[in-house]
């Protein structure tokens, strides 16, 4: 059983890649989190691989930071909504096709932007520390 894992973890970690790569140009697909799924299937399945993950110029820091943090930074957050918004904005709005199916579009890119909004943009630590620097400063004379 353990000789058929790695396997599946390498194709798993492929297809999400392919997956995340789609995203970058399909709005219906998010890429964060298919990176995500990536790296995660990748450390299951090869280390080799899942270091290469992490020292891409472009994912490598998003994969780092959620890793790490459990975090999507801000920047990942307004790329990933302009991009689902502004490509799929025309199409919904000016060609015609079957109102069932701009619905379901619909509700595809709110789950994605429900699910990149609902994780910190920072770690937990700075979130705090940036807070009590804020309440100290506001209780000074």
């Amino acid at each position: 059983m353990n000789r058929f894992r790695k396997p599946l973890f390498m194709v798993a970690g492929f297809f999400a890649l392919l997956l995340g790569a789609i995203g970058v140009v399909l709005p219906l697909l998010p890429t964060t989190p298919f990176i995500i799924l990536a790296a995660f299937f990748f450390s299951k399945g090869s280390k080799k691989i899942h270091r290469w993950l992490l020292n891409q110029k472009t994912f490598g820091p998003i994969i780092q930071a959620w890793e790490q943090d459990r975090v999507i930074p801000l920047k990942a957050k307004l790329i990933s909504t302009t991009m689902m918004l502004t490509m799929v904005s025309y199409p919904l709005l000016f060609r015609p096709f079957a109102l069932w199916l701009k619905v379901l579009v619909v509700f595809i890119i709110f789950y994605g932007l429900w699910y990149v909004w609902r994780h910190r943009s920072e770690p937990i630590d700075i979130a705090a520390e940036r807070y009590w620097q804020r309440q100290q400063k506001s209780q000074l004379p």
